[in-house]
């Protein structure tokens, strides 16, 4: 089977708890490191799919590697690979796809509640699941792409997740660890203090409160939209 090719734009929102999933399952996978200034793949029949993480920069930033990586997400749709993306990564997907990317009315930062969407597409991917609590760190949204669906939303941020097929773009994360929300934490404590009076912003105290109780729960849910796309996945050699 062909690895996995999961998209690095940032050393601190690497594949996290999604390479844990697919090395459990005996899935390979190759690291595409962007922020170290690997080049962008031109074949995505290289893969048996395609996933993008996270990143503190916006797609609609003049960046060298934008352009090829929006060519590689429509050259996956064309040759029926799967796509994944967690937060920047889902906001590239969208723009692939022909949505567009803005500023949210409000950061969002810390834990907080989504809601599934009452259709059958987000109950193929979540289930009967009605509502879960994720962990969010964004500015920007995505607008749902045309052809795809909404399958989540919250108070803050009106599209959290779309499916476009077997195509999957998620604004919120589930792909968290221990050590990745501490390490954001830490890092990011200015860009909570000056977004403390947002009503979508936690301070970190609360933040890493049950954070391993929190986390498992998360990863339940990670492990049912991990599980549905992966199934899709080229399986030739």
């Amino acid at each position: 089977m062909k690895p996995v090719a999961i998209f690095r734009h940032t050393r601190a929102e690497g594949p996290a708890y999604f390479a844990t999933y697919l090395e459990n399952r005996s899935i390979p996978w190759r690291l595409v490191a962007i922020d170290e200034g690997e080049a962008v793949p031109k074949d995505a029949r290289q893969f048996s799919g395609l996933v993008f993480m996270g990143g503190p920069m916006s797609v609609n930033d003049d960046l060298p590697w934008i352009a090829p990586v929006l060519e590689l997400i429509r050259e996956a749709v064309r040759k029926d690979l799967p796509a994944l993306g967690h937060c920047l990564g889902a906001q590239l997907m969208c723009k692939a796809f022909g949505g567009s990317v803005t500023r949210n009315p409000m950061t969002e930062i810390g834990w907080g509640e989504v809601q599934v969407e009452d259709n059958g597409v987000a109950r193929e991917w979540f289930g009967n699941q009605t509502s879960f609590e994720a962990f969010h760190w964004h500015g920007e949204t995505f607008s749902i792409p045309p052809g795809a669906t909404r399958l989540l939303s919250n108070a803050y941020c009106a599209n959290q997740a779309f499916a476009l097929g077997r195509h999957l773009g998620l604004q919120c994360h589930v792909e968290m660890t221990d050590d990745m929300v501490r390490a954001w934490c830490r890092g990011g404590r200015r860009e909570i203090e000056q977004n403390a009076s947002s009503p979508g912003v936690q301070q970190p105290e609360e933040i890493a409160r049950n954070l391993a109780s929190r986390l498992d729960r998360l990863h339940q849910v990670a492990n049912r939209i991990y599980e549905r796309w992966t199934e899709n996945l080229s399986r030739g050699s």
